[in-house]
């Protein structure tokens, strides 16, 4: 989960103190199945859970052999994740990639829709960034010569901004552009998506005097960013605008953002982590991305909420209480996924 403070609080700050698409239609909203929890069910129940929600798309972290399994014909989409552990060997060795491949997608291929394999996930900038784009271009090759027509990318959070105020003055960091230039210039030539993990939510606790609330939650009715003729009402969209404008910046005009991640958390004692604005901000999240964003007006967003379950183990606090669902499968709150 990303957990960066981003650039992007200050566009309400500085407001109040002065193609190629993968993934489109009926799948636009997906839910993140994450596994760190001693106390979930099984996953034959999980994936019946998302079936009878009507819950099309589902993004796992890691390989998990359970999972998958329990996903074999269940025509849900499935954004799948190496382990960040196994990056150095996915970029050193060719054959390491080519056995991942025949161990997590090959015995699957048949009966689960694999939407795209996700190298790493929020490892730039950091020790194993140099990793992530030789590990991706293995990856592809493997899945290109068994076969396979499944995109590649990596999952990145907000750190990797540097500026990103207004939205079109978006860039990537100095510590980050040395990665992401590549990695933008590869998806570009591939027509593959980046994933990147947006979160007003911290965005909004960073400052909750200056970024209000409304805003982070889509609850502003009126323009709170005017950047040149372009109005922004919401933090999500001018999250996601920055990381367009980096992006075509960087070698990756055409390259289209999937949000891999975002949420709000119901509880953890943290501001604004109640049940009521995790209501509000997943049910306008659900609502609001079919419309697309000011920089890419009309163009369905895919979107993963985070997370089907609060996680025991995770991190105390707010990093517990994203779930939609608690471990004994009652929702922690409603969401419209119709």
């Amino acid at each position: 989960m990303g957990r960066s403070r981003c650039r992007i609080c200050e566009v309400a700050i500085w407001f109040l103190c002065s193609s190629f698409t993968i993934f489109a239609g009926v799948e636009a909203i997906g839910v993140n199945y994450g596994l760190l929890g001693d106390n979930l069910p099984s996953p034959d129940k999980v994936i019946s859970l998302y079936k009878s929600r009507g819950i099309q798309s589902l993004r796992l972290f890691n390989p998990d052999q359970n999972a998958l399994h329990a996903l074999k014909g269940s025509d849900i989409s499935v954004i799948l994740g190496t382990l960040n552990e196994d990056l150095q060997q996915l970029a050193s060795s060719q054959s390491y990639a080519a056995t991942w491949v025949q161990t997590n997608v090959a015995p699957f291929s048949g009966s689960v829709h694999f939407k795209c394999i996700d190298a790493g996930n929020e490892v730039i900038p950091g020790d194993l960034a140099t990793y992530v784009l030789p590990a991706m271009q293995n990856l592809d090759a493997a899945l290109n010569d068994a076969g396979y027509s499944i995109p590649v990318t990596t999952a990145v959070s907000t750190q990797v901004l540097g500026d990103s105020y207004p939205p079109s003055q978006g860039t990537f960091s100095d510590s980050a552009s040395s990665y992401m230039a590549p990695i933008a210039t590869f998806l570009e030539s591939k027509g593959y998506p980046l994933l990147v993990n947006v979160y007003p939510y911290f965005s909004y606790t960073s400052d909750t005097k200056e970024v209000h609330l409304d805003y982070a939650l889509f609850n502003a009715h009126q323009t709170v960013v005017l950047d040149g003729g372009v109005q922004y009402s919401n933090l999500f969209d001018a999250i996601v605008d920055s990381v367009y404008a980096a992006l075509e910046k960087s070698g990756g005009p055409s390259v289209d953002v999937v949000v891999s991640e975002t949420g709000w958390p119901s509880g953890g004692g943290a501001p604004g982590a109640t049940v009521e604005n995790a209501m509000i901000y997943n049910n306008n999240v659900v609502a609001h991305v079919k419309r697309g964003t000011p920089r890419r007006p009309g163009k369905e967003l895919e979107t993963y909420l985070f997370a089907m379950f609060n996680e025991n183990q995770k991190p105390e606090g707010v990093e517990q209480h994203f779930g939609l669902y608690r471990p004994d499968m009652t929702e922690v709150y409603h969401v419209d996924f119709s």
